[in-house]
């Protein structure tokens, strides 16, 4: 493959909902272009982007794919999503380093909730769109309502520069509604053809919004537009491309993919209309190591060598590929680069460029390009790799937090080891993931962005590393708790030959309002000896442990306040092991006459969703055991919710929300405190515990 200039270079982020043709449109571009000489189908299993066993298996995109072709003299490199909202996290990648997102929308389905989706994503991430309404060829295609439904979505900056007319009930042809002219498809070629008869309304129309679109894009033609005067081809198209790099402008085309029609004229709009990087974005901020503020770096091929890694692939077989975008200066081959993150230079080997599952070895890579390393031993997604001058980091992506929570373990005993270590290589791939051991329980818990991204990693996990695992409801981290202050006594005495085992300790318990969150407090109010000094650590062993596991449930004690207040020891038989006992034997049998209670974790929950939704989501958190505190207005017209609820009632919110919404709902969560469980509540908690 050639080595190609900035100026020469487009990435396209290919978005939409799951099944709207975005896997197909890339394998169209491919096949047109000569690249490969079978055209694959996702049913089949044979497609260049879905090449992963679990994305054969499920006929869906699972990671984001590189897919580069040349074009005129140029380069496009299309970024090949998932549509189904577990893997956001992919389209996050790929947003960071596209310079268009091409948001692709079926003819048939129209605008769904993916669209909407990728939408919001693209703009969250400051990247222009376009849209390819793809399908035309189903009977049910209707491209007029979907230009309506985009409208109406997104509003006036949608710009249909095609209309597409049928014969015989078949999609024919389209217009250039800029240029009034036809384009027929007959065969496997593309004629010119006149405009029929029966659409030149239609296709005035169309026009007339394109112009209204690209007067927003200068004053002049604005007053222009207002006078109506006519529109020069030179000043459309002018205003298209300004229009798109301010995000004033959303070109619309439409095409069969399956059908390998209106994919030429895809990747001429696209470099006609898309600038090159440095356009979009002349200079891009960086910052220091501590994640401040410090200046930014020029988009040029002049500059010192720097990359931002988007993306890492770890395979058993061929190691750690990092996948990233040069953004400034050149690498060439066997350059020592640095690390800026880590701090550790590293050798650029073999640089390749990626095409789907396979690797097209290059001699040097140039600002704008995507390329990637492999066996890198320093280096992660997120990364800056630059030239060991460069001194500074490319800010991070945001990736989503996963709150879909499940306890995992080795189906095989003594596979702990090894599940660690292929957890370990899998949260290289995917940032989304993120596993970790509950302080509170010792569970071993990894969490996603749904029941789908969790079974994906389940699945790879036995593909990739031959390894089987279990997922299960991780346990809550409960804590327990006393309401009412209790003076107990208890006499440990044990004989058995030779010197015995003597401790008598008198303790008073109480809640500590002052610090109740605190395992516990001890301190000692014994007059006249009755408990020698030297025993008063051994007391305090014995409650120390004791709040480790408390009698109701087993889970940790809070908030206890132990005074020792009298006692008595034998002069031979007592020691600190006795006093320890006894402790804790007045513990336990103190605590279950104290009105104790159990303490569960209450989540700070924020909901953002469109309006119509707040209702439903509000009735919801109540049958949750939820409480509303309140609501705020959100980006494109949301409502944020703001509600506390028990953790245990939200194990399956991340799935629940998602059907609620049908998608368009998201969520962050967090600890805000423990509350004293309903007796029902604590029952059942008890009664587990009891089970177990």
């Amino acid at each position: 493959m050639n080595v190609y200039s900035l100026k020469d270079v487009r990435n396209v982020a290919v978005l939409g909902h799951s099944g709207c043709g975005k896997t197909t449109v890339c394998e169209a571009v491919l096949y047109l272009n000569g690249v490969i000489k079978r055209f694959g189908k996702v049913e089949s299993g044979n497609t260049v982007s879905d090449y992963d066993a679990e994305e054969i298996r499920r006929k869906v995109s699972i990671n984001t794919s590189v897919i580069p072709v040349e074009a005129d003299g140029k380069k496009i490199n299309f970024l090949d999503t998932p549509g189904f909202f577990d893997f956001v996290g992919e389209v996050k990648e790929a947003l960071e380093v596209a310079d268009v997102a091409l948001i692709v929308v079926s003819a048939k389905s129209g605008v769904e909730v993916g669209t909407e989706k990728a939408w919001e994503l693209a703009e969250e991430a400051g990247v222009p769109r376009m849209i390819l309404v793809n399908g035309m060829d189903d009977e049910n295609a209707d491209y007029n309502r979907v230009v309506e439904e985009l409208k109406e979505k997104f509003g006036k900056s949608i710009a249909s520069l095609h209309y597409p007319y049928m014969e015989n009930g078949k999609f024919a042809g389209f217009i250039n509604v800029v240029k009034r002219a036809g384009r027929k498809f007959v065969g496997d070629k593309v004629e010119d053809c006149s405009v029929p008869a029966d659409l030149e309304d239609e296709v005035e129309e169309a026009r007339l919004a394109v112009c209204e679109a690209v007067a927003e894009t200068d004053d002049d033609l604005m007053e222009k537009f207002f006078e109506e005067e006519e529109f020069t081809e030179d000043e459309i198209y002018g205003g298209i491309k300004a229009g798109v790099l301010d995000e004033s402008v959303t070109p619309v085309l439409c095409s069969s993919a399956v059908k390998e029609i209106g994919i030429y004229v895809l990747l001429r709009q696209i470099l006609k209309y898309i600038p090159s990087t440095n356009e979009l974005k002349p200079v891009i901020p960086v910052v220091d190591s501590d994640g401040e503020g410090a200046g930014e770096v020029e988009v040029t091929e002049d500059a010192p060598f720097s990359a931002f890694v988007f993306k890492t692939i770890a395979d058993p077989y061929i190691g750690r590929l990092s996948i990233f975008k040069v953004r400034s200066g050149v690498l060439k081959r066997d350059m020592t680069i640095r690390n800026i993150n880590k701090g550790a230079n590293e050798k650029a080997g073999h640089i390749y460029i990626i095409r789907g599952k396979e690797q097209i070895e290059v001699n040097e890579v140039r600002a704008g390009d995507i390329a990637a390393l492999a066996k890198l031993s320093n280096t992660s997604t997120c990364d800056t790799l630059a030239d060991p001058k460069f001194g500074k980091e490319y800010k991070p992506i945001d990736f989503p937090k996963p709150y879909q929570k499940k306890s995992v373990s080795p189906l095989a005993k003594g596979d702990e080891d090894k599940m660690a270590s292929a957890i370990q290589k899998m949260l290289e791939e995917d940032k989304t993931l993120l596993f970790e051991v509950d302080k509170e329980t010792k569970e071993s818990v990894i969490s996603g962005i749904g029941d789908t991204h969790l079974d994906v990693f389940v699945k790879k996990l036995k593909t990739k590393y031959k390894l089987d695992v279990v997922l299960g409801e991780p346990k809550i981290a409960y804590k327990e708790k006393i309401r009412a202050n209790v003076t107990h006594r208890h006499k440990y005495k044990k004989q058995s030959g030779g010197s015995g085992q003597y401790g008598d300790v008198q303790i008073d318990f109480s809640p500590n309002f002052d610090d109740p969150e605190k395992p516990y407090e001890f301190e000692e109010k014994i007059f006249g000896g009755s408990v020698p000094k030297q025993y008063f650590p051994a007391v305090e062993k014995g409650i120390q442990e004791s709040v480790k596991k408390g009698p109701l449930a087993g889970y940790p004690v809070v908030g206890i306040k132990a005074v020792l207040t009298d006692g008595s020891y034998h002069a031979v038989d007592s020691n600190e092991n006795a006093f320890r006992t006894a402790t804790m034997m007045c513990f336990k049998e103190a605590f279950l006459k104290a009105k104790p209670t159990i303490l569960e974790p209450i989540m700070d929950v924020v909901v953002t969703v469109p309006k119509d939704y707040t209702g439903d989501i509000m009735g919801d958190m109540n049958k949750r055991r939820g409480r509303v505190n309140g609501m705020e207005s959100g980006h494109n017209g949301k409502q944020k919710i703001l509600a506390q609820a028990p953790l245990s009632e939200m194990s399956s919110y991340a799935t629940d929300l998602r059907s609620m919404t049908q998608g368009r709902g998201d969520f962050t969560m967090e600890l805000a405190s423990y509350e004293e469980a309903p007796q029902d509540v604590c029952n059942k908690v008890i009664e587990a515990a009891k089970a177990q």
